[in-house]
């Protein structure tokens, strides 16, 4: 399944993402949509803007909602804003069957 908030490549995926910081908790919370149409993964995070703890919390929630490790989340772009691309490397399958499988829950927990 591929979403134009996930753009795979040899070695691995990059993910838009839309960063809410000092949230209630932290979780992916649905597709963001912007005014151009493109879409984007919502993550929130308790952590604030602060010398890169959102951008940590960040990369924390990807890695638990995708079982992929953090040594493998970089920020491409984006540090300093909140719409972020986030490339994670490895095997291309296993990338895409954890990314499907949060689309699922995704749209269980938003329906």
């Amino acid at each position: 399944m591929r979403q134009n908030f996930a753009r795979y490549s040899h070695g691995g995926v990059h993910l838009r993402v839309r960063v809410t910081p000092k949230s209630p908790r932290n979780e992916i919370s649905s597709l963001y949509q912007a005014a151009d149409g493109s879409l984007s993964l919502a993550v929130k995070v308790t952590a604030a803007p602060d010398k890169g703890k959102a951008n940590s919390a960040v990369v924390e929630v990807l890695a638990k909602a995708l079982k992929v490790p953090k040594s493998r989340f970089s920020i491409v772009s984006g540090e300093t804003n909140r719409n972020k691309v986030v490339f994670v490397a490895g095997d291309l399958a296993p990338l895409e069957a954890s990314i499907a499988a949060l689309l699922v829950k995704l749209k269980v927990e938003g329906s």
